[in-house]
């Protein structure tokens, strides 16, 4: 019998299944499949940034106790680290983890914490891309709060898809701005306070600036650089530690 090349297709992988079932969900559907089928193997990571309020609010109606990994670069606006105190106390969020870059990496790389004036790629690597690394070695698959509105290489995003070996959860990919805003203010979160200000992503405050009228959300992280990630969302070759290239 010749051999039928159908019949040995690849069977589809876990994330496969659960983004298939889980496309048209509401964000809230998918966050309880992703606590569901990970339990305690499951983290949220979360910038504390201009929109984050919403995917946190959802995840206290969800799981308030959920590990929330937060990347404290050295670089971050005093108003992200207030937002971040006040927003974890609003809504009850007892799992939040403060992750910091490593010392040596610092005193050996960015000594003079001036890496991002030469090289952002990898102060990036340094502050956000390593420390993440480290912190997600225990769980199996994490949250994120990205959307396809943001553009770039978000616009073909997944609900679920599978990255470094591990499952990642982008329960907001599907909404767009109106449906975030809807629901912000719906249950009265506050907003960053750099969004009244021209912020509407934000990131370290030596490569965030104000958009103007008419640019994309992202337009002011980087600005006049070809580099629209930070690099924890790129994937990277079997057996890389990091590979450069988002805002979570």
């Amino acid at each position: 019998m010749a051999y039928d090349n159908a019949s040995a297709a690849r069977a589809p992988t876990l994330a496969e299944r659960l983004d298939a079932e889980l496309r048209d969900a509401h964000p809230i559907e998918i966050l309880k499949a992703a606590v569901a089928h990970y339990g305690g193997s499951l983290a949220l990571v979360s910038s504390f940034g201009a929109e984050s309020a919403v995917l946190l609010h959802m995840l206290s109606q969800v799981k308030p106790d959920l590990p929330v990994i937060f990347l404290d670069t050295g670089h971050l606006f005093g108003q992200t680290l207030d937002y971040r105190r006040q927003l974890a106390e609003r809504l009850g969020l007892t799992g939040i983890r403060d992750i910091r870059p490593l010392y040596q990496d610092l005193a050996t790389e960015d000594p003079q914490a001036k890496l991002w004036q030469t090289d952002t790629d990898a102060c990036c690597r340094i502050r956000k891309v390593l420390p993440l690394d480290r912190a997600l070695v225990e769980f199996d698959a994490w949250v994120t709060g990205r959307k396809r509105f943001h553009g770039g290489d978000r616009l073909r995003l997944r609900v679920v898809e599978e990255a470094d070996g591990k499952v990642k959860f982008n329960p907001l990919a599907n909404w767009t701005k109106t449906e975030l805003d809807a629901y912000a203010a719906e249950h009265d979160l506050p907003a960053h306070p750099l969004v009244a200000q021209g912020f509407p992503s934000i990131g370290c405050w030596p490569c965030t600036q104000p958009v103007e009228d008419g640019e994309d959300v992202r337009a002011g992280r980087w600005k006049g650089l070809d580099k629209t990630e930070c690099g924890i969302h790129v994937a990277r070759a079997p057996g890389a530690v990091t590979n450069m290239g988002g805002d979570i």
